[in-house]
């Protein structure tokens, strides 16, 4: 049965592949539920994944994603299995495609397969595989990090807790800081946000890793303003949104190259001095430990850091997509509601 009419769902829905998927109708409806899962959560929890199994596969290490993941499906009332070292410890190190396994993880049918994978365009591969044998239905991938492409879930608790600070995501000017030329979830932002009007970023990173041509041709095709700089304290002013990562020391290849940016820059103090009033300092983590940290925990008392704010948003918004693929096709929704 198809979901109900009255819900705006997104491209290429029920899976959740890409942050170009989604419309603003789309992040309104997400939105709108994550608002209802807070409440959901503050009540005590819900049965609406009762008797369904949610499957984490992680081909990479994760712990905010993995873990908000399967705390959303258990907040639900369903079940969660997980294969938590996947690369190393399933048919993959024999050989086996992403195809293969997608296929035969459909045959236990889960009700979701949430996937985290060292390849680019791996969820891609998985979604087209993914598909309930009984009922010839499309089973849900959630691309939860594909390598250096995107991480679309990251992305949109991203946005809402943007849009919970400030009311609104038109507008918005956004400071970029850190590894760009790997950070799938700083690629993830831009492309979500780049559908609002109003919206600039500004591009900062030592120029080994800033952001690739790619995005920017996007960028550019769609009118979205950008400047590109690698100075920290400049960049920051007038933003309304830090949003900083950290140079990505396994995707190098040449240990020489990472060494040469690790210490590239530092969000101090000193630099938060630039930044304005109103404005919000967020970071997907983890962030470094130690001195050289691109977040010190030096700054965490500023009341400007929402980093913890912006993981707690993430089992929200999970919780939301999941009520929005494995639910809503029942007609289903929250108790009460």
């Amino acid at each position: 049965m198809p979901a109900p009419a009255t819900l705006h769902l997104w491209t290429g829905w029920p899976h959740v592949l890409r942050s170009q998927q989604f419309d603003p109708p789309a992040l309104e409806t997400v939105f709108r539920e994550a608002r209802l899962a807070e409440e959901i959560i503050n009540s005590g929890g819900s049965n609406l994944l009762k008797g369904k199994i949610v499957l984490t596969l992680f081909y990479e290490p994760s712990t905010r994603t993995r873990l908000s993941f399967e705390f959303a499906t258990y907040h639900l009332g369903g079940r969660v299995l997980s294969s938590e070292a996947a690369r190393e410890f399933s048919s993959a190190a024999k050989g086996e495609s992403i195809e293969d396994t997608i296929r035969v993880v459909c045959r236990y049918r889960p009700a979701a397969i949430v996937l985290r994978h060292y390849q680019e365009g791996a969820a891609e591969r998985a979604a087209d595989a993914a598909q309930d044998a009984r009922t010839g239905r499309p089973v849900p991938v959630f691309n939860a990090g594909d390598g250096p492409g995107q991480h679309p879930t990251q992305a949109l608790l991203d946005a809402y807790t943007i849009w919970r600070h400030r009311g609104a995501l038109e507008g918005v000017t956004v400071a970029v800081a850190g590894d760009l030329l790997f950070g799938r979830t700083a690629r993830s932002l831009c492309y979500l946000l780049s559908k609002y009007p109003g919206v600039s970023f500004r591009l900062i990173a030592p120029p080994a890793v800033q952001m690739k041509d790619d995005l920017l041709a996007y960028l550019r095709r769609h009118r979205v303003p950008f400047v590109q700089t690698d100075d920290l304290t400049a960049g920051v002013r007038g933003a309304d949104v830090l949003y900083v990562t950290r140079i990505q020391k396994e995707r190098f290849e040449v240990t020489e190259d990472y060494e040469r940016v690790r210490n590239a820059f530092s969000v101090t103090p000193a630099v938060l001095e630039a930044l304005p009033a109103h404005a919000i300092v967020m970071h997907p983590l983890p962030r470094v430990e130690g001195p050289h940290s691109e977040l010190p925990t030096a700054v965490d008392a500023d009341p400007r850091v929402v980093i913890f704010d912006q993981t707690e948003a993430g089992m929200y918004v999970r919780m939301a997509l999941l009520k929005l693929t494995c639910a809503v096709e029942r007609g289903r929704s929250w108790p009460g509601r």
